[in-house]
């Protein structure tokens, strides 16, 4: 958190230390990995409703994570509010619109062809739940005073991780959606001008016909994503 005024540096003993055996590290690891290789994103939801109480713990813990600083530049805005995500759908699929209309470029639309992307996006209005990601480029104190963040965009990202395990671990499913521009998000969400939403996270339960394309179970190997020394 920032603080104003003299600060100084005051270490305590480690809270909650965790002391696992080799045997108990690796059981761990490989649960956990279990659990997230389980990871699906979907566009079919079903419309089952999901209590708040469990959506405010999974961002309870997107909000331990590190960030520059410690500033933890962020903010959550959860939507269950139909017309609210009734207008965030009209305006994403008006960007959409732009976007497979070309504005994608050639590239980006050929590479999107086997995720088997459109244009119409009923998910953010059936998914029980729409989380809206916003990073905060810089801080404003109580008085009014301007303040600077750090590592902004890489703060954010973890969150997001730590938001999206959650989720999953909590037994539910999400789609990362992302319509460029988003400004509308701030005015619809009354966060101010300082904040800038950067993801938008359709939340819920697959719907009974819920697919996933091919591709997507296509991961790459470990070798080609870990280098030790």
């Amino acid at each position: 958190m920032y603080h104003e005024g003299e600060v100084s540096y005051e270490p305590v003993p480690l809270p909650d230390r965790r002391d696992l055996s080799d045997s108990e590290m690796a059981e761990k690891a490989a649960e956990f990995f279990d659990l997230m290789k389980r990871r699906h994103s979907i566009r079919a939801f079903s419309d089952r409703p999901v209590a708040a109480a469990v959506i405010a713990d999974c961002i309870a813990t997107a909000g331990r994570a590190p960030s520059g600083a410690n500033h933890q530049p962020w903010h959550f805005v959860a939507i269950a509010d139909p017309g609210m995500k009734a207008e965030i759908r009209r305006a994403a699929e008006v960007e959409e619109q732009k976007f497979y209309a070309g504005g994608g470029g050639e590239e980006w639309l050929k590479a999107l062809e086997p995720i088997g992307t459109g244009v119409d996006k009923p998910h953010l209005e059936v998914a029980p739940w729409l989380i809206v990601v916003f990073a905060q480029r810089y801080g404003v104190t109580r008085q009014g005073n301007r303040y600077k963040n750090y590592y902004v965009p890489e703060s954010v990202g973890i969150a997001t991780g730590f938001l999206i395990a959650a989720l999953h671990n909590a037994g539910l499913s999400c789609l990362t959606h992302t319509p460029n521009p988003m400004r509308f998000l701030n005015g619809l969400c009354n966060r101010p001008e300082s904040e800038k939403p950067v993801m938008i996270l359709a939340v819920g339960h697959p719907a009974e016909n819920a697919t996933v394309p091919a591709v997507a179970k296509i991961k790459k190997p470990l070798d080609e994503i870990l280098t030790i020394f």
